[in-house]
């Protein structure tokens, strides 16, 4: 299938979901574009298997094996991180550096491991074959939260400003950590000798950030020889290609750099904010970023949904899936209860007690297709069944978070936004 007849497929499903999403369903239209598109996929493969239409089902079997792996990790993976790193609140995120740093560096650490030994308590329970460090590396895949995940959803639900700048930095920054993590997995999996997990540290974030300050510094003097918005935007995107091609290409994280390049252009252009805003009255360069988000969004969740038609099961899928939803929020839970502990009571965002704030962190965490690239990236080096499992385990947790979390994160964050409202109308009584 060519790209063209697959863009025009993809292009149907957001015009159409998205407009019967409008009239009448109401629902967020990022879960909505994925929670249609899985659910058409799903009804086309039923109909294909059922009538046995070879036709349609040769269709549907050319739209499950498209690339997404090289399209997210290689195509616009760059584009959708500067854009969402280009609306962080600089002040905010300042202001809740310490959190963030613990958020997106310890808990995820520690929620791959906590994960990956509970995931190997039940393996062994089942006699599944998986050792330790295959199931560790499984929690490499699914514990980092996702940033297109976070900046397409959370943000557009209603969650206070502080809370939301919270959860996009973690989200924006811990996929670093989880990539590197998962790196140093593999290489203990496949017995590779890979280096150390603080050599691969130092080398893929330090290097990221030299690498994304070094050249979005450069590249920002070009903005200064010019008065046109359309350049500004030329300038941006060969800016976040050339650092993601770079870093990619000297072992950096292309993800933290991309993150970096985001927000060194957002304090860039604050800092000539009257400048821009005579050359660029109309705010050319801002919406086109919000629109190329937007569609890539759009997009990624479609071909997540689509994906599942190629996905085969695991013979352990019955087992694996409930306990991995289960596992996958123990995780979460005490990653987040010991980082949040380090952070300190008092430094914790938006006046929660320890409880709230944990119990806010671990809903309101959602996955999304980094997870699903790097599993899809395990076929290489695990057995058949193995990779299935990875497969069907990140799958569902991609499900699971956004569909499930994502629609009812809402809810939790109000339920604890009135907890918090009654326990300091009672400390105020308590004081009078």
């Amino acid at each position: 299938m060519s790209v063209f007849t697959l863009l025009i497929i993809i292009l149907a499903f957001i015009v159409v979901i998205g407009i019967l999403n409008e009239k009448i369903f109401h629902m967020q239209s990022d879960i909505a574009v994925l929670f249609f598109s899985l659910l058409i996929a799903l009804l086309l493969l039923f109909v294909s298997r059922v009538f046995g239409n070879t036709v349609l089902a040769d269709i549907l079997g050319r739209l499950g094996s498209f690339g997404f792996e090289e399209y997210l990790i290689d195509g616009v993976l760059c584009f959708m991180l500067f854009s969402g790193a280009g609306k962080v609140n600089l002040y905010k995120f300042r202001e809740n550096i310490r959190a963030v740093s613990l958020l997106a560096l310890l808990t995820t650490l520690i929620s791959s491991f906590i994960y990956g030994f509970l995931f190997y308590a039940v393996a062994a329970l089942c006699h599944i074959d998986m050792n330790l460090w295959t199931c560790v590396l499984l929690g490499c895949v699914v514990s980092p939260t996702d940033p297109i995940a976070a900046t397409g959803i959370l943000n557009k639900i209603g969650l206070s400003k502080n809370v939301c700048s919270v959860i996009e930095n973690e989200s924006l920054f811990n996929d670093g950590t989880g990539v590197v993590l998962f790196i140093f997995v593999r290489g203990l999996v496949i017995k590779s000798h890979e280096d150390g997990f603080a050599v691969l540290m130092m080398r893929e974030v330090l290097g990221a950030f030299a690498i994304a300050l070094g050249v979005s510094f450069l590249f920002f003097q070009l903005m200064k020889l010019t008065h046109q918005p359309i350049m500004y935007i030329c300038i941006s995107l060969l800016d976040v290609s050339i650092v993601y091609f770079t870093c990619e290409k000297f072992g950096c994280s292309g993800v933290i750099a991309s993150v970096v390049c985001g927000m060194y252009f957002s304090w860039a252009m604050g800092k000539m904010e009257r400048r821009v805003a005579v050359i660029d009255p109309h705010e050319q360069y801002k919406i086109f970023w919000e629109i190329v988000e937007s569609l890539l969004n759009s997009v990624l969740f479609v071909m997540i949904g689509l994906l599942v038609l190629n996905v085969s099961l695991s013979k352990y899928v019955y087992i694996v899936v409930p306990a991995a939803l289960v596992i996958n929020i123990i995780a979460r839970f005490f990653g987040v209860s010991i980082s949040s502990f380090l952070t300190g009571m008092k430094k914790l965002p938006g006046n929660y007690n320890l409880a709230e704030y944990v119990t806010l962190m671990t809903w309101s965490a959602l996955k999304g297709g980094l997870s699903l690239a790097l599993a899809l990236g395990t076929a290489e080096f695990l057995p058949n069944e193995t990779y299935l499992i990875f497969l069907n385990v990140t799958y569902a947790t991609i499900f699971f978070t956004v569909l499930v979390q994502g629609l009812t994160v809402k809810k939790a964050y109000l339920e604890i936004e009135k907890h918090k409202a009654e326990r300091m109308k009672r400390n105020k009584e308590l004081k009078a």
